[in-house]
């Protein structure tokens, strides 16, 4: 599935084994023999539970109030003639339709988190506008800039706050910029496209006098909550513990080398660097998945754990991703926190260099065994391995990869030309995060988002090349093994093959010699590195010597 229409493009499109077939009924809502279980309307007038990602996101509020680390804004520009009025009217009917818009979030004398679900609001309280100051545009322009960096990194009171937070900037009559901003605890990446599809449906009738055209959800995030809770128990639960409890025994964090000392407790500052995929090469990777039976987010997903194990010499990679959990009908258009985060660990012994596409199919079973066993909250699976307490990273995996669906293709608003619109500073989850969008044309386009305290903006560029590389190379020749996968670019290339032609930008030099360490280490631990006054030291030697 993939984020943003789903998840994650994880579930193979082809597979050959009846196991395949039955997880991909699994993931469908489709399970065989008996008749699924309907989920029931829960007694509004009882407590509330929340559902184990709620409780989580609920949790960690309650832990540091004033982080912003799990707001997630949607931030777009629309030029041209706008009907604000039927914008708003739209949001209206959108918080009027979810209850999760609308819920806030206490405790009962016993201390357990609950749900308030309060009744909706009078429509001129859903989207306030907002006039920019400034004379001339480029003022409007820096004075826009600081409205939204401010109101995307506000944080929310859960108890007192619904967790949606709409304001329209206007700059011109015909330049608008709508900033909504979610709390983690009532969205996902699938809710925002919900959210921009039913802002189009609704805007689209408004404007055109008709009433909303939206049928009535069959079930409410509440009724979904409390059904999970019951889900989440007895034998079933504990045999998918025992999965993860195997699946991750032993396994290492990932130490990827840092530009600067990692800070005794974990910053979610973060930056980001964008890059595009060549014009040939989804279609490639598209062509590799099929051959092997398996998908493009799974042939990319070997590719950057190849470049991670290249940067950091280690055989044992964990990356997290996330999935979705509505794979019932009647979950398909629900807003609110439906995702988990799965651990995919890719490891091998240390003196053996796998072929690419063994790489690939180690990954394609790690992929399917981790979706067949993906009901086990991740907050709940930390509770359950223990790992080693560390302040300064997550638990479990350092480094994510994600695959989604653009957002503003779900976007058609009548009249107006809808922009993304890059405002507010990134939170950094872990330290570095790949995600690839698919766009409707086929198209790839890459973000890297890092850990500011860790990394500096030219190394985050510097594995967005390797990984754009490294996957050239493995469609290209995918029998190569990993650790002889081209992974340079062409100047770093130049400084290995010594042809230097005095144009090679400032700063490559030393980030190629750091490279070129960092590969030879890996490939070759126990070679002699350097020799000084009859005293040699093997690279291995070399790099415990410098960490």
């Amino acid at each position: 599935m993939s984020n943003g229409g789903h998840e994650s493009n994880a579930v193979p499109s082809a597979a050959g084994t009846d196991r395949e077939e039955l997880l991909r009924r699994r993931l469908a809502g489709r399970r065989s023999g008996g008749r699924r279980s309907v989920i029931p309307k829960v007694d509004r007038s009882a407590p509330l539970p929340l559902a184990a990602g709620q409780q989580q996101m609920w949790f960690l509020g309650r832990l540091d109030p004033d982080s912003t680390e799990y707001l997630i804004p949607l931030v777009v520009r629309l030029r041209g003639a706008l009907d604000a009025g039927a914008l708003e009217r739209a949001l209206g009917e959108i918080s009027a339709r979810h209850e999760i818009l609308r819920t806030r979030y206490t405790m009962t004398p016993d201390g357990q988190p609950v749900q308030i679900v309060d009744a909706p609001a009078e429509s001129a309280a859903v989207l306030p506008v907002e006039q920019v100051p400034g004379g001339s545009p480029a003022e409007r322009e820096r004075r826009l800039t600081e409205l939204v960096t401010t109101r995307t990194a506000t944080p929310f009171d859960l108890e007192t706050d619904w967790p949606l937070r709409a304001r329209l900037f206007r700059l011109t009559e015909d330049d608008h910029v709508l900033c909504l901003v979610f709390h983690h605890i009532a969205c996902d990446a699938w809710s925002t496209r919900i959210l921009l599809t039913e802002i189009s449906a609704l805007y689209g009738a408004f404007t055109a006098g008709r009433p909303s055209p939206l049928e009535p959800l069959p079930v409410q995030y509440a009724d979904y909550a409390a059904w999970q809770r019951e889900q989440l128990s007895g034998e079933g639960l504990q045999r998918q513990l025992a999965h993860w409890r195997t699946a991750l025994d032993g396994a290492a964090p990932t130490e990827l080398p840092t530009d600067r000392p990692r800070p005794a407790a974990r910053d979610y500052a973060g930056a980001e660097v964008f890059f595009d995929f060549p014009a040939e090469l989804p279609q490639a990777v598209r062509e590799l998945a099929a051959a092997q039976e398996t998908t493009p987010f799974t042939v990319m997903m070997a590719a950057f754990q190849a470049v991670i194990a290249r940067s950091t010499g280690q055989s044992d990679i964990s990356v997290g991703t996330v999935v979705s959990g509505r794979a019932r009908p009647e979950l398909q258009s629900l807003i609110g926190y439906g995702i988990n985060s799965l651990v995919l660990r890719g490891h091998w012994d240390e003196d053996i260099d796998p072929a690419f596409t063994e790489l690939l199919d180690r990954t394609r079973r790690t992929v399917l065994d981790a979706f067949d066993h993906q009901d086990v909250p991740f907050a709940q699976l930390v509770d359950e391995l223990q790992p080693e307490r560390d302040l300064s990273r997550t638990p479990l995996y350092q480094i994510a990869f994600t695959m989604h669906e653009s957002r503003l293709d779900a976007v058609d608003l009548p009249g107006l030309r809808v922009e993304p619109y890059s405002g507010g500073a990134p939170v950094a989850k872990c330290d570095l995060t790949l995600q690839v969008e698919e766009s409707t044309d086929g198209s790839f386009h890459g973000r890297v988002e890092y850990a500011s305290a860790l990394f500096d903006r030219e190394t985050a560029q510097r594995a967005a090349r390797h990984f754009l590389q490294l996957l050239q190379s493995a469609v290209a020749a995918p029998s190569t093994p990993i650790s002889r996968l081209g992974m340079l670019d062409r100047a770093e290339h130049a400084i290995v093959s010594g042809s230097l032609d005095g144009h090679v930008p400032s700063g490559v030099v030393e980030r190629c010699v750091h490279e070129i360490f960092a590969e030879r280490a890996a490939e070759s631990p126990g070679a002699v590195a350097v020799i000084a006054g009859g005293v040699s030291l093997t690279y291995a030697e070399l790099d415990a010597r410098a960490n």
